[in-house]
């Protein structure tokens, strides 16, 4: 039935779909950052701007996954992995595409990011490179790894509270579904078999009735 549905399927295939967008987005943001005012880029470092970046991923995963009325406690680690995989490949595909355009563009063309730097050529340039954001040592990758993290326990924590919200509304409509009483079984005596209860005639105004058996004949 369709109440009894974990909306696991559902919920893998609406979460990746999201992490998808939201990877590329992010990744977006990545190279166009330069683009952006320099109050907002630098306002803290920048370390605000990123944090809210991967809190919005997490809830729109955790939205996207959320919205199929889960019932499936295993979408919610799931979910965390989506939302962090997501902040991770944004950030990899965002500063492969910058590095491979700063690697083929000579030094005196070399401009602000646009549309045309988006190519195959430049991502598969700067990818060798692009993954020491994790690989350096963590007292210089920290904020890469918070980024994830933050995603990761954002949309574990919605999810979370999603599903527990679902259950318990489940629990509370079972007792009240089971405690509506039935219809009673029609008797039937033993080796009698099942038939279907014969309709009684109804009377017709325009039926002529027959003549009442006890009634005397008229006198001639």
């Amino acid at each position: 039935m369709s109440h009894k549905r974990s909306g696991l399927l559902p919920g893998l295939i609406t979460g990746l779909i999201a992490a998808l967008i939201c990877a590329a987005a992010l990744g977006a943001a990545v190279l166009f950052q330069t683009r952006l005012p320099a109050a907002v880029a630098g306002f803290g470092n920048g370390y605000p701007l990123s944090v809210a970046s991967s809190l919005v991923i997490a809830l729109l995963v955790a939205l996207a996954m959320g919205a199929v009325r889960p019932r499936s406690v295993v979408l919610v680690p799931i979910a965390a992995v989506y939302a962090g995989g997501a902040v991770a490949a944004g950030q990899v595909v965002g500063s492969s595409i910058m590095i491979g355009t700063a690697l083929r563009t000579p030094p005196a063309e070399r401009g602000p990011a646009d549309l045309s730097d988006v190519t195959l050529d430049n991502f598969t340039a700067g990818l060798p490179y692009a993954p020491s954001l994790y690989k350096d040592p963590l007292s210089e990758t920290w904020a890469a790894w918070l980024y994830i993290a933050v995603a990761a326990l954002a949309a574990l924590a919605l999810l979370a509270l999603r599903v527990i919200r679902i259950r318990r509304r489940q629990r509370v409509e079972q007792p009240e579904t089971a405690g509506q009483p039935e219809g009673e079984p029609e008797y039937r005596a033993p080796f009698e078999p099942l038939q279907a209860p014969t309709p009684k005639p109804t009377a017709d105004l325009f039926t002529p009735r027959g003549p009442a058996k006890d009634q005397p004949p008229a006198a001639s």
